[in-house]
């Protein structure tokens, strides 16, 4: 048995629910409280056990816990001793992970919480005698001596005393897990893939192999055979030298597993990779799942198969040194110093060191502040590369290194297109790091266009512009660790009056970006013409007038000499001024922001545009020159430098074109355009379709006081496919675009639909801009709609009532009986209904958790390790995309409204000038891909059953084609809709219409 507890008395264990409390005593009885009184009994006994401590207390309407938290938190016992391990943060899920029966587990009161407790104490005294004990004592006595409130159980536990013997780890090295990690080591370059192709026979054996000879049967693999996974092959594939607009298979048909057959088996006889690109990072991980069907070992599942993420998404280990020895310095107990331990622990446990999504779990910045994991992510462009210490033991040059001879690669469409951009700009000599991959595979291809758009747009807003300042000058004097330029270049350039010059240029001509506290100087600004108002159905309180609007800012130019911050204040009068006046240019605002066009101009930005321009074009200057003198060094001391230095030169030329140099060239590009002669009103050229669109933008960003906003200057491209296919698509030797949404067809049934359907899913995915045509393929669902779904529009909810809303959500899952999915189109909506439903919803046996990521919500949604059916499951409508879970844990999606295109100027431009003169069908296609989407969760076997409601009662009917031929869509009151819902779907319990029957519900 486990080592007893620090109390000389055994502690309370403690449940919080919402609403009521189970509270063991530590005499033994378990009771059921109200919070108030559970506060109330907790005064009198030791810290109690709970899982969650800062949940927990938040329920209790406790204020937050200091750290280290006196409480005895289940959660950090179990990152402790299981590292590496993700489960829901809940009695319940602690229970499932730990192996103990549903019989055992039954209610998850209180009572249960001590067994958990000594099932994981006792887990971490098998360990004592191994090295990975040796390592836990260490640094659970770093962890004692901080304040961390099971150190003394977890001490007895490992057996260990205090000092340590002179041999064994001490306990502060213990922490510096970055002196432990393996190293990588280079290999040879990989030659260039041969071309040998990959028949059809080929690919349905490799299908076949997956699948497994039992798929589908009692007791086989569970992944049905489907048709269209055999039939998803066409002749554009990434394993031949096509591109193809894609397929559009139908929901279900297994498409994952049928684009990975034959891509994996071309892989292999020719040597070379495929990218599989999702829109979604928890696609990513769900693919990498997938892929255990081939490579079932997961050594051999290593070798073959790499997972990519951008740098921001890693474990940083220089900064995880910096923060321990910033943590370290302060003395005393340190709640930091318990929570990078734990870090440490994961660090030498996790698989690719994956912050965000991967196997850290998704709550551990609940327990330790969010402030902590972005402290030691890889923040965007502060890398040193070779420079770092820990460079050879990176987890992203591990994976960089990894890629390059994988066969499969799984990204994301933001880094293959920023990868592939960069590639553009850098030529040959960024090749060696991102191994440009010549195959793809665009799974989420309706998401192409709106990757495009992100990864070819340029933003001169205050954020971005202060953001390069701190890159290149560092803290400015705060209590900061960001490394400015001079730092991360010293020892390359001192001594080097041909590269020391320029370094000193570009350092001031860096002043020209807007200094610390240029916000702040904003809102103060413009506090005299704000209000902050709340819009019904948006996101954040929108600013808007209370007083007459000035022709020029308050402030005159003598007190802001700064040109950016100057810009900065000028863009964002114009947009408040633009905002009241209602002109037409106007469109509204996304998120909680003010829009409006850039044209036309107020009389002063004309000259403030050309005053930053021409401070931007110095600094610009500055960075080509260092970069070109970089190179020269290069050049010059071939036979002078070592291995490491050439390294970390590319490394810096590559990051200063990059994170620096192009942004600055696309900044100065933006400012010189504006009032030129080929601008018109919007920002367009008076003659034919524009290239972009420009306007500006006043929103609060995440990160930002109350109070402060950001302006910015934008600039998209109307058709950002076009940049997507000049510099990814044609240059590739194959690609293959997907999705079950990419082709809509409105139901009309006339000749011409299936044709103009096509055309546009070229539009959106950039096939059309290539000079090869596009060769389609199309697989039709083998499901059984009109059979195993229903879908249903209420028409007695009144949508502005979000009282009513919640009721709705409320009654459909209670009928349901669990596994329900409610989407929003607009977040306040989504909290004040989760606000509501949080309290009915939770019942003796049920899951609440925190707010998490999307990525890891749907990785434990999906996986077998959490119950089923879920009670519920509440997000933005961005949840319709790459979800597939198994089984009946998903039965229903809930949609409260028409997910229409928001009305920006984005939308407004390219509605009319991409829409091909039918700018209504436009936001109507974009409306049926989005429920056809969301539909297409809920059927993913010929076993399913599922059921779809629209609480719209607007919903035009000719937005119902989006669903699949078969399902009738019904419009009935709530009530009616319930009972319907809940027959069909207990039919399906029962067994009935060939179904077998399904498990008892648990809400």
């Amino acid at each position: 048995m486990a080592a007893p507890l620090p109390s000389p008395d055994m502690p309370p264990a403690l449940v919080a629910r919402h609403g009521s409390c189970s509270l063991l005593t530590p005499d033994g009885e378990v009771l059921t409280l109200a919070a108030e009184e559970a506060v109330r009994e907790l005064r009198a006994w030791p810290a109690p056990l709970v899982v969650h401590a800062p949940l927990t207390a938040r329920r209790l309407g406790l204020p937050p816990l200091p750290q280290p938290t006196p409480w005895l938190d289940l959660l950090e016992l179990f990152t402790f001793v299981l590292p590496g391990r993700t489960i829901p943060p809940t009695v319940r899920g602690l229970a499932q992970a730990l192996d103990l029966d549903d019989a055992r587990i039954g209610a998850a009161e209180a009572d249960l919480l001590p067994e958990l407790a000594d099932i994981l104490l006792d887990r971490a005294a098998a360990l004592r005698m191994t090295p990975a004990g040796e390592d836990m004592a260490a640094l659970a006595i770093r962890m004692d001596r901080a304040g961390w409130a099971w150190g003394g159980s977890v001490l007895a536990a490992l057996g260990a005393a205090h000092p340590l013997p002179p041999e064994a780890l001490q306990p502060g090295d213990a922490i510096r897990v970055w002196r432990r990690l393996p190293r990588w080591e280079d290999t040879a370059p990989r030659p260039a893939p041969a071309n040998h192709p990959v028949s059809a026979a080929d690919a349905r054996r490799r299908l076949g192999e997956m699948l497994g000879p039992q798929a589908g049967k009692p007791g086989g693999s569970g992944r049905l055979r489907r048709r269209g996974q055999r039939r998803l092959r066409p002749p554009a594939g990434p394993w031949r030298p096509a591109y193809g607009a894609g397929t559009r298979p139908g929901t279900g048909t297994g498409k994952t597993l049928g684009y990975v057959a034959p891509a994996s088996l071309w892989a292999e006889r020719n040597g070379g990779a495929v990218w599989i690109s999702t829109y979604t990072r928890h696609l990513q991980r769900q693919i990498e799942g997938e892929l255990s069907r081939l490579y079932p070992d997961p050594a051999v599942r290593r070798r073959h198969v790499v997972l990519r993420k951008g740098r921001e998404n890693y474990l940083c280990l220089l900064n995880m040194e910096e923060a321990v020895n910033m943590a370290g310095s302060r003395g005393g107990p340190s709640g930091a110093i318990i929570g990078l331990s734990l870090v440490a622990r994961w660090a030498g446990a996790t698989a690719d060191g994956d912050l965000l999504g991967g196997d850290l779990p998704g709550w551990f910045g609940d327990l330790f502040g969010r402030g902590l994991l972005a402290g030691i992510a890889d923040r965007r462009g502060e890398c040193i590369h070779g420079a770092c210490p820990h460079y050879q033991r990176c987890f992203v040059e591990h994976s960089i290194r990894r890629a390059r001879e994988a066969d499969l690669v799984i990204a994301n469409h933001a880094l293959v297109m920023a990868q592939a951009a960069w590639h553009a700009m850098d030529g040959e000599s960024g090749a060696d790091e991102d191994n440009i991959p010549t195959r793809y595979v665009f799974d989420e291809g309706h998401h192409v266009m709106d990757a495009a758009d992100s990864a070819f747009s340029t933003e001169l807003s205050g954020l971005e512009a202060a953001e390069l300042r701190r890159w290149l000058l560092g803290a400015e004097g705060a209590r900061s660790r960001a490394r400015g330029l001079k730092r991360r270049l010293d020892d390359l350039v001192v001594g080097q009056p041909r590269l020391e010059a320029p370094l000193e240029a570009v350092l001031q001509a860096a002043h020209a970006l807007p200094p610390p506290g240029w916000s702040a100087r904003l809102a103060d600004a413009l506090h005299p013409v704000l209000e902050p108002v709340p819009q019904a159905g948006e996101d954040e309180a929108m600013p808007a007038l209370a007083g007459p609007v000035p022709a020029a800012p308050v402030l005159a130019d003598a007190t802001l000499p700064n040109p950016c911050e100057w810009m900065l204040h000028l863009l964002a009068r114009q947009v408040l001024a633009r905002s009241r006046a209602n002109e037409p240019g106007h469109t509204g605002h996304r998120g909680g922001a003010i829009e409006c066009d850039l044209h036309p101009l107020s009389d002063a930005l004309p000259a403030a545009a050309a005053a930053l321009a021409r401070a931007l074009d110095r600094l610009a200057v500055a960075l080509r020159t260092l970069v070109e003198r970089l190179l020269e060094r290069l050049e010059d001391d071939t036979g002078d430098l070592d291995s490491a230095t050439r390294e970390r030169i590319e490394a810096a030329v590559r990051t200063l074109r990059r994170r620096a140099l192009s942004r600055v060239e696309g900044w100065v590009a933006m400012l010189r355009a504006i009032g030129g002669p080929e601008d018109g009103p919007g920002g367009m050229a008076e003659r034919g379709t524009p290239q972009h669109i420009d306007f500006i933008r006043l929103d609060r960003r995440e990160g930002q006081r109350p109070g402060e906003q950001d302006v910015g200057l934008h600039r998209h491209w109307l058709d950002p496919t076009i940049p997507f296919a000049a510099v990814l698509a044609a240059p590739a030797h194959g690609i293959l675009t997907t999705s079950a949404t990419l082709r809509d067809e409105n139901g009309r049934g006339d000749g011409d639909e299936a044709e103009r359907a096509w055309e546009a899913a070229e539009a959106r995915t950039g096939a059309s801009h290539l000079p090869s045509p596009a060769l389609r393929a199309a697989v039709a669902s083998p499901f059984d709609y009109r059979r195993q779904s229903r879908a249903f529009i209420v028409n007695d909810v009144a949508h502005d009532d979000i009282g009513a809303l919640a009721g709705a959500y409320r009654t459909l899952f209670q009928a349901a009986g669990g596994g329900g999915l409610g989407l929003f189109t607009a977040i306040s909506r989504l909290r004040a209904v989760h606000q509501r439903l949080s309290r009915p919803l939770e019942t003796p046996g049920s899951r609440s958790t925190p707010s998490m990521s999307t990525a890891w919500t749907m990785r434990h949604w999906s996986t077998s390790s959490v119950p089923k059916p879920i009670p519920a499951c509440l997000g933005t409508d961005a949840m319709r995309d790459g979800v597939d879970v198994p089984d009946r844990s998903l039965r229903l999606v809930v949609f409260e409204r028409v997910p229409w295109p928001r009305p920006d100027i984005l939308h407004r431009e390219r509605r009319t000038h991409l829409s091909r003169g039918q700018p209504g069908e436009y936001d109507d296609r974009i409306a049926r891909l989005r429920l056809r989407q969301a539909f297409g969760r809920l059927i993913r076997s010929s076993s399913d059953r599922g059921v779809f409601v629209l609480l719209d009662r607007r919903a035009p009917s000719r937005l119902l084609s989006a669903f699949p031929e078969g399902v009738a869509v019904r419009r009935a009151g709530l009530g009616e809709v319930a009972r319907d819902m809940e027959s069909f779907l207990r039919g399906h319990e029962n067994g009935e219409d060939g179904f077998p029957p399904s498990p008892s519900f648990t809400s």
